[in-house]
């Protein structure tokens, strides 16, 4: 049995071995499907397979049915009504927002840098991120990183690895035995706290939407902020979205809205912190960009070129959602003719055909499928080239013809990541502002353990040194 450190690596490790895909038992009971191939991945995330129903259902009592767990024509319904929510003129004021929120994470460091001591940095990114997208998609200015404890933080993480936890003890899958359980008992609890806090939220806007003068002026702005989205929206027929619809669609993007970016963020600044020389760069390019400003704005975004390389690397090895998973509905062929038939004993795998129960999930590792960046040299002190921190391939030579999906850190298809633009706009004011006022060290003595708990976490955090620059 695999701790849960060593579970990313053994993907990593059995991916390089077998080259398309390969089955992976839990007991003799349930399995999984890796695909570890652009070219099988693209056709899995072509279709419209519901996401699979193990590991996403125990979500469902956090967040409900919204747009990360729905399908079919309700999906579609919710994703249009949504979209209009990422607009290029709604985003373009986020920018400020953001800035607001990771210059108040700075202030704190500065008071913490004075004893030399290491910081972890997971909980306060993850404070920050919390703080942007209550004000950005909430119009919501909670002042959750000045609060002594934010108790909505720690039920996120608490659910998270509950979840994960559920997830590797098969009879937890069983909800009876879950639910009289200690740990369903703290899982419920979490869940409450959870949803008070997404409560308070809708409840505040509800009551200012009842003044009709308000309401008026909402629905006359160009763009909606997402809350605005879900509490004007109506049917056909002239219905508001239900109260379970509403709550699911806000603890979806509370939750999806903060936790991931704040690991791919987190990550972002240990790879810079581990690599001094490509974080000089990524000064050198932003302090050329602004000049005397301290401030940054949407135009500046688009012109830090080695910054969202690195980002983009960052991603590569240190994706916040580390797979995705679909249940397969019917059966499918791949483009070198291989099929893969449903309601069938998975021991009978060929060459042309691939068996699988009805029960089986797919699930595209992004690291898996990232290893096609690159071939895998190996160096005298056992490191591959995949698992080197190297910016370059990015670059617009490297990505030119490279497979459409030999990249998948928002996934891809129609089941993208609608907030792809928002998390990558937040890394770059993040990672913008903070290389401005410090430099980034490791601390050798705490290396962080990745681990995937939903998203990808540090078992021990990210602790990094901060040597102010200014």
């Amino acid at each position: 049995f695999l701790k849960e450190e060593e579970v990313l690596d053994k993907a990593e490790i059995w991916a390089q071995k077998y080259l398309h895909a390969h089955p992976v038992w839990f007991g003799s009971f349930s399995a999984i499907l890796v695909i570890s191939d652009p070219d099988y991945a693209k056709a899995v995330l072509a279709r419209g397979d519901p996401k699979d129903n193990v590991s996403y259902k125990h979500l469902v009592p956090w967040i409900g049915n919204g747009l990360l767990i729905l399908h079919g024509p309700k999906w579609h319904q919710h994703r249009k009504l949504l979209t209009p929510g990422f607009h290029y003129d709604v985003l373009k004021p986020y920018v400020a927002l953001m800035a607001e929120s990771t210059n108040v994470m700075l202030d704190k460091w500065d008071k913490l840098v004075t004893d030399g001591k290491p910081v972890e940095l997971f909980e306060h990114v993850s404070l920050m991120t919390l703080d942007s997208i209550m004000k950005c998609a909430f119009s919501c200015h909670s002042n959750c990183q000045t609060n002594r404890k934010n108790t909505y933080i720690q039920a996120v993480y608490d659910l998270c690895l509950m979840v994960h936890q559920r997830l590797r003890i098969f009879p937890y899958h069983n909800d009876i035995i879950y639910w009289l359980s200690p740990h369903g008992f703290r899982f419920r609890k979490a869940c409450q706290l959870a949803h008070d806090h997404t409560d308070k939220v809708i409840h505040e806007r509800k009551e200012s939407l009842k003044d009709e003068q308000e309401f008026e002026k909402v629905q006359k702005k160009r763009h909606l902020d997402f809350l605005d989205i879900l509490l004007c929206a109506r049917d056909e027929n002239g219905a508001a979205l239900s109260d379970e619809d509403l709550r699911a669609e806000v603890d979806t993007f509370m939750f999806e809205g903060h936790d991931t970016t704040a690991s791919g963020i987190a990550w972002l600044f240990y790879c810079l912190a581990s690599h001094p020389e490509h974080q000089a760069r990524c000064r050198e390019e932003i302090q050329g960009i602004l000049g005397d400003r301290q401030t940054i704005q949407w135009e500046d975004l688009g012109k830090m070129t080695y910054s969202t390389m690195c980002i983009k690397e960052s991603l590569r090895l240190y994706p916040p959602v580390p797979g995705v998973s679909r249940q397969l509905s019917k059966p499918i062929t791949f483009s070198d003719g291989r099929t893969l038939v449903v309601g069938e004993d998975l021991g009978k795998m060929t060459y042309s055909t691939m068996c699988i129960k009805e029960s089986l999930r797919l699930y595209p590792p992004v690291p898996g499928v990232s290893r096609q960046l690159s071939k895998p040299i190996t160096f005298s002190d056992g490191r591959t080239l995949r698992s080197v921190f190297d910016p370059s391939r990015f670059s617009p030579e490297n990505i030119s013809g490279r497979h459409s999906h030999a990249f998948l850190p928002f996934s891809a298809g129609t089941r993208n990541c609608i907030g792809q633009q928002f998390a990558m706009n937040e890394m770059k004011v993040a990672l913008a502002l903070t290389l401005l006022r410090f430099e980034l060290l490791p601390d050798p003595t705490k290396p962080p353990l990745k681990i995937p708990q939903i998203i990808l976490r540090s078992k021990n955090g990210i602790h990094l040194s901060l040597k102010k620059i200014r």
